[in-house]
């Protein structure tokens, strides 16, 4: 106790936080190990002896690894943890999780085992000190002592970028006996130099996501949304606080009780008051603000929400009115069980129970399962050895236990014996694990060996290995680098190291499995194969631990023997094989005499070798498998690049039944592609060498071809009350009669007040009607009721609208006004709308258009100096031909005409005519050119089939992605390419072959049928890659060639994921996860900003990757555009202006706001002055403003100012730390941001009023829209979308994509465009 009292007497006297010899003895001196300097580095396991309780397990070793962090089990990768919230998938003890890195000599890191008495004398004093009333007479027996010292955070380095000088030093002590465990966290003073480190996918997005301190089990039944956590930090107040604050009564000293003999259910913070550092500023605030002190998951839980928010309301002083006393003074606030330090920031679940106590069970509430669903009981050997689990044989398994060990796309079945997971349809593995049908899969993995080559030994340790799969139909590609000669071209026989893969993603032939539906991904296979004549054996044993990020399957290859020598120059092949395998509960066995045939220049040797092999799983017992199953591999290749040092192997198999004479039996034509069944058609293998093909829904037999079903011709399409049915390939789609709208259904279309929009002139009455509506001028006015002439001026001499409204002021003036009585216009001599406007009584001014609506922004107040506007001519001449005759009608349309009023006509989004011209009142329609005159000929009566106007639409099949892209080139190249450029090849068919070289450069490589080079396949001059087919029959209904999968009809969010721009639908405001699905694949993008035009019915997206501004229709057999592609460093938000068909985007690479037409065109800077980092950037096109954050940490602030730049000014800078995301709601007229530093989100009137909070405890928000009742924001935390209820402020729910990454911009795409006005 000495040690620590000194400590003690020197951090208290001189009140400041812990000095750097408060921390435990450490270094080479101390005896520790140091671990390998990197960025992702993990120690070996340390074996501890005894083991220490952790969790309710024994520990028997402990990891540490370079992103502080100490786990019972090797790490995966850090892309799996390092910026996820708690809980972690794996047992973690952090005190300070985050992006770490020790390379380039940039400190280190230590680790050990002592018992020496000094270090448990000291430890033991912390640990008193924490827990006074409960440690008198604990002892540790053993610690384990994890020290960082001065490290730093990771960096993307170049050659005009320093190292950061900040570097952080803490240390995790394990101390224990045989009953109990604590840990201890030590923050020195100085030690926390950095707060949080910057995501490595983040590129050029500039984001700083906070440390993690805490613990997480890692054992939850689904760890991403639930199991049994504590964080004590995750916020950089909270981090900020950690080496000032403690709740031992020692500044930067935390100790938890985290493993105990008797049931310990929860880690239990230290009860000593929370102390402070003397000297820091105000101590009577906690630890944490409110909102560090209740995580994401309670939100779920209402009554959670509130005693938490009761806790926190309590500042430490009231807390704590006497520091020098340890008893815990919370009775009667605190429910009973709850540590007496509000220095905690609480990620667990309060649950009440029938004395208003609380039990701290830090678990999400148990989810309930119908009847059916029960499970497996599982027992752990606690005495014996702690890695084993045993099945209970106390009661039958059932689905109620047993489904936690099931897969998410899996369900859980009850037989008389037990219960076993199945893969959902569109799935398939063996329940455990469960990979999407038809979808391309990777592997990667380590190979290991020692191999005799001839008279050479050769060892090699860890090179890599990966695997590519293409599960539509079974072809698999498989590269090992980094084995030395001579040994990595005696490989080149052993195919079966490849061959494992061919049978795991086999093709599958009917009532057959491949071995991944059988084994899933984990199983060990154990492989022996004699080579003769000179009988050389090696061993090879493969061992799979799993699916991890992105579906990824984890190998080990582990490769010992003799093999024979290969002189160089010498290439192999094997003739195509079958192989029979034969099956029982747990293993699968196979043997096999194959030959192969050595190729030197013209001499050619057959070779063979004899295999045996077995694969060991875990299955399930209760299930039955086929006793035989026969392998066939119709290609087989093998493949030695000395260039880039790789051995490859290609593949391409199915499996079926093995008959009897299933040796010579010929291959069904479905698996070998040489069916006769047409494109449209899929086909389908039946008996022997009978097959069908088969259509899709939505289509019809044809032959051995598929033709579309026209459901609305034949009365088969859902479509609703007054819609119309349009057909399209495989479907149809329900479009409105003019004049009504979408029901919610989405199928059926409800009347729609047409009048409401004030189509008429003001000087005339609309009349509604189903479907449509009637003009009629007032008493005293003549004309059509679109433009109404005063009778007493005469029928010959019309009134401009400005004329007109002299006559019959409006009520108010355009826009949002102040003034509570009529306006009347001032105009100049030709009648036009003067662009100044001034109120005669109150004294406002404001300009307007030649419309005379109020240009936004421009308004002054009384007595001030009036806006300057521009002149009258200047607006009109902005006008189009077309939009001018909308504001000037004709006396009648052009050409010949039978109507007698005027025609107002139809101009499309660019201004220009409408090719399809119809009067409104009279129903007469014709068509007319680019002028707008009238083409003789093309007029039609009311009634009839309105004329085709316009250039028809080709019937030539559309070019092809391969097609377009060589045409681009070729077009690049001046029509005629060097021999040294690159020109992708297509076929026939327009689709990629599946072997590109590269000019007459001799480098070629294998292609999928994207054209996407697949890993692994480039070859060197002289040989080339075995590129298989690319391009397999459709295994799911015909659709258009498109890089764009159509959403379907109603409201849906799209979010940005990286590469991909996905799609969630919703169900009024629910989510509807289940049909979830990715929308665009964008291939080596980077999507951050997106938006969606709903006129035309287009998504935009910015790209920080390729640096461009990009757009895609989402009709059926789109393709994304590229619409700015130069002058852009990091183009991050993005808000499209349906009305003025314009766009906004910041570029905080620049520090610019920018704006453009939607083609890109007129492209202009807004600003570029008083701006650090411009991020999320919001319009609201009604009223012609526009909005944007500046996450400057020095000084954040949201600002606004019209769309073209006018009256720039500061809406929000005060009380904001990290404004990621911004929405502006068109119906509430609200505008709202998510805050990533102070975790909140807000929301304000337009000019800054009536701000209020309606969430303060989000994670960490990135981008953020409104829709109906809900916000709906992405998170970098969670790597999800999370929706919060506006009016409540309660997180509703989350949707989690599969494939963990973080996700970016968001939006919301509804059936119509809000707020529109005419």
């Amino acid at each position: 106790m000495r040690a620590v009292a000194a400590v003690l007497v020197a951090a208290l006297a001189v009140g400041t936080a812990l000095p750097r010899p408060g921390l435990l003895p450490h270094g080479p001196a101390s005896g520790d190990a140091r671990l390998q300097p990197g960025d992702d580095e993990s120690s070996p396991g340390v074996l501890l002896r005894p083991a220490p309780r952790l969790y309710g397990h024994s520990a028997r070793r402990l990891y540490v690894g370079t992103n502080g962090v100490i786990s019972t089990q090797d790490f995966p990768r850090e892309t799996q943890y390092v910026d996820d919230d708690f809980p972690t998938d794996f047992p973690v003890i952090a005190p300070f999780l985050a992006d770490l890195d020790t390379s380039g000599d940039r400190g280190n890191i230590y680790y050990r085992q002592d018992n020496s008495p000094d270090v448990l004398d000291q430890a033991v004093g912390y640990i008193q000190a924490g827990f006074p009333h409960t440690t008198s007479s604990f002892m540790p027996t053993n610690a384990f002592i994890a020290t960082w010292e001065d490290v730093g955070a990771y960096q993307e380095l170049s050659q005009d970028t320093e190292p950061s000088r900040k570097l952080n030093t803490f240390q995790a002590v394990i101390a224990y006996n045989d009953e109990d465990t604590y840990a201890i966290f030590l923050y020195p003073e100085g030690g926390l130099r950095f707060l949080g480190t910057r995501p490595k996918e983040s590129y050029n997005v500039q984001l700083e996501l906070p440390a993690r301190v805490g613990f997480s089990w890692g054992d939850g039944d689904d760890p991403k949304r639930d199991g049994l956590f504590h964080s004590l930090a995750s916020s950089e107040p909270a981090l900020r606080n950690l080496e000032r604050e403690s709740n031992t009564g020692v500044p930067g000293v935390w100790v938890f009780h985290v493993g105990s003999v008797a049931p310990l259910e929860h880690v239990e913070p230290g009860a000593a008051p929370v102390s402070h550092a003397s000297g820091s500023a105000d101590y009577t605030r906690t630890l944490y603000s409110r909102a560090d002190h209740y995580s994401h998951a309670d939100h779920y839980n209402r009554a959670d929400h509130t005693s938490m928010e009761l806790l926190a309301q309590h500042s430490s002083d009231t807390l704590y009115p006497d520091r020098g006393s340890h008893t815990p003074v919370l009775q009667g606030i605190v429910p009973k069980g709850l540590p007496a330090s509000l220095g905690q920031e609480w990620s667990h679940r309060l649950h009440p129970n029938g004395d208003h106590s609380a039990q701290q069970s830090y678990s999400a509430s148990p989810s309930s399962y119908s009847s059916g669903h029960h499970g497996v009981g599982v027992e752990e050997d606690v005495h014996g050895n702690p890695d084993v689990f045993t099945y209970s044989a106390a009661s039958r398994e059932t689905c109620a236990q047993h489904h936690r060990h099931c897969s998410p796309h899996a369900f859980c079945t009850d037989y008389t014996t037990g219960a076993c997971c199945h893969c959902q349809a569109t799935y398939y593995g063996n329940g455990r694990q469960c990979l999407p049908e038809g979808a391309v899969h990777r592997l990667n993995g380590k190979v290991s060996g020692s191999l005799t080559v001839g008279q050479a030994s050769v060892r090699f340790q860890d090179v890599d290995l990966h695997a590519y799969i293409v599960g539509s139909d079974g072809r698999t590609y498989t590269a090992i680098s980094g084995v030395p000669q001579p040994a990595a071209r005696a490989l080149l026989p052993l195919l079966p190291i490849g061959g494992l893969f061919a049978w795991l993603f086999a093709l599958e032939e009917p009532g057959s499995e491949n071995g991944f539906s059988i084994t899933g991904a984990e199983f060990t296979q154990n492989l022996e194969v004699t080579f003769y004549p000179g009988e050389e054996t090696v061993h090879v044993t493969q061992t799979a631990e799993g699916l991890g990020a992105d579906n990824y399957l984890s190998l080990k290859t582990h490769i010992q023997g003799r093999v024979p020598f290969l002189q160089e120059n010498t290439t192999v092949h094997i003739a195509p094989y079958k192989e029979l395998y034969h099956y029982s509960s747990s293993a699968v066995t196979s043997s096999a005499q194959r030959e192969y045939i050595l190729v030197a220049g013209t001499a050619n040797q057959t070779m063979s070798y004899f295999l045996r092999q077995n694969i060991t799983f875990a299955g399930c017992p209760h299930t039955r498998l086929l006793a035989q199953q026969r392998l066939s591999v119709a290609h087989a290749f093998t493949l030695y690049d000395s260039q880039e040092h790789v051995l490859r192997y290609a593949l391409a198999a199915h499996i079926g039944s093995a008959g009897d004479n299933a040796e010579n039996s010929p291959v069904n034509p479905c698996h070998d592609s040489t069916h006769t069944c047409e494109a449209t058609a899929h086909c389908q293998p039946g008996t022997g060498m009978e097959y069908t093909c088969e259509c899709a829904a939505g289509y019809r037999r044809d032959g051995r071809g598929c033709r579309d079903v026209d459901e609305c011709a034949e009365g088969l399409s859902q479509c609703g009350p007054f819609t119309i049915c349009l057909n399209g390939p495989g479907s149809y789609r329900c479009e409105c009669h003019s004049g009504y709208r979408p029901a919610e259904d989405g199928q059926g279309c409800v009347y729609m007040d047409e009048c409401a929009k004030n189509p008429c002139h003001p000087a005339a009455v609309c009349y509604n009607t189903p479907g449509s509506f009637s003009c009629r001028c007032q008493p005293g006015y003549e004309g059509d009721g679109f433009q109404c002439t005063h009778a007493s001026v005469g029928s010959t001499q019309r009134l401009t609208p400005c004329q007109h409204e002299q006559l019959y002021p409006r009520e108010v003036p355009p826009g949002p006004s102040p003034v509570s009585n009529g306006h009347v216009p001032q105009c100049d001599e030709e009648g036009q709308y003067r662009p100044l406007q001034c109120h005669s009584s109150t004294g406002y001014c404001w300009c307007v258009d030649a419309a005379g609506q109020e240009i936004a922004g421009t308004r002054t107040a009384p007595g001030s100096t009036p806006p300057r506007c521009g002149t009258p001519a200047e607006s009109v001449q902005q006008l189009t031909p077309c939009e001018h005759a909308r504001l000037h009608p004709r006396e009648v349309p052009p050409g010949p005409s039978p109507v007698s009023n005027g025609h107002v006509p139809q101009c499309d989004e660019e201004g220009r005519y409408r090719p399809l011209q119809c009067h409104s009142s009279t129903g007469y329609c014709w068509c007319v050119d680019e002028s707008g005159q009238e083409i003789a000929g093309t007029r039609t009566a009311p009634g009839s089939t309105p004329p085709r106007c316009g250039t028809p639409e080709s019937t030539e099949r559309p070019r092809t992605m391969c097609e377009r892209w060589q045409q681009s080139l070729l077009e690049h190249y001046g029509g005629s390419p060097r021999s040294d450029q690159y020109v992708p090849q297509c076929d026939v068919e327009g689709n990629f072959t599946p072997l590109q070289c590269h000019g007459d450069s001799g480098y070629c490589w294998c292609v999928d049928e994207s054209g996407r080079e697949i890993q692994g396949t480039r070859s060197e001059p002289g040989s080339t890659p075995p590129c298989l087919p690319s391009v397999a029959p459709p295994s799911v209904r015909p659709s258009p060639r498109t890089d764009v999968s159509p959403p379907a009809t109603g409201t849906f969010l799209l979010y940005a994921q990286g590469q991909q721009i996905g799609y969630l639908p919703l169900n009024g405001t629910r989510l509807q996860k289940e049909a979830a699905k990715t929308l665009l694949s964008l291939h080596g993008s980077i999507v951050v900003g997106i938006d969606y035009d709903c006129r035309e019915k287009t998504i935009y997206w910015t790209d920080v990757a390729g640096r461009t501004i990009s757009r895609a229709s989402l009709e059926p057999g789109a393709e994304p555009e590229t619409i700015i592609s130069s002058g852009l460093i990091s183009p991050e938000g993005l808000a499209v202006d349906h009305l003025r068909r314009a766009m906004f985007w910041t570029d905080s690479g620049l520090d610019k706001i920018e704006r453009a037409r939607l083609d890109g065109s007129e492209r202009r800077v807004l600003f570029d002055t008083d701006l650090v980092n411009p991020r999320a950037i919001a319009v609201d096109p009604v009223r012609g403003n526009l909005y944007w954050t500046d996450w400057n940490r020095e000084a954040p602030k949201i600002e606004t100012s019209t769309v073209n730049g006018a009256n720039r000014r500061v809406l929000v800078n005060k009380d904001i730390g990290l404004p990621n995301g911004l929405t502006f709601d068109p119906f509430s007229k609200l505008l709202c941001w998510a805050d990533a530093g102070t975790k909140h989100l807000e929301c304000t009137f337009p000019d800054g009023t009536g701000r209020r909070v309606i969430q303060n405890n989000l994670n960490y928000p990135f981008s953020i829209i409104s829709y109906a009742n809900h916000f709906y924001h992405t998170d970098w935390r969670r790597d999800g979308v999370i929706a919060v209820d506006k009016e409540t402020g309660f997180f509703t729910e989350e949707y989690l994509p599969e494939q963990r990454s973080h996700l970016y911009g968001i939006t919301a795409v509804y059936p119509y465009c809000p707020g529109a006005r005419r």
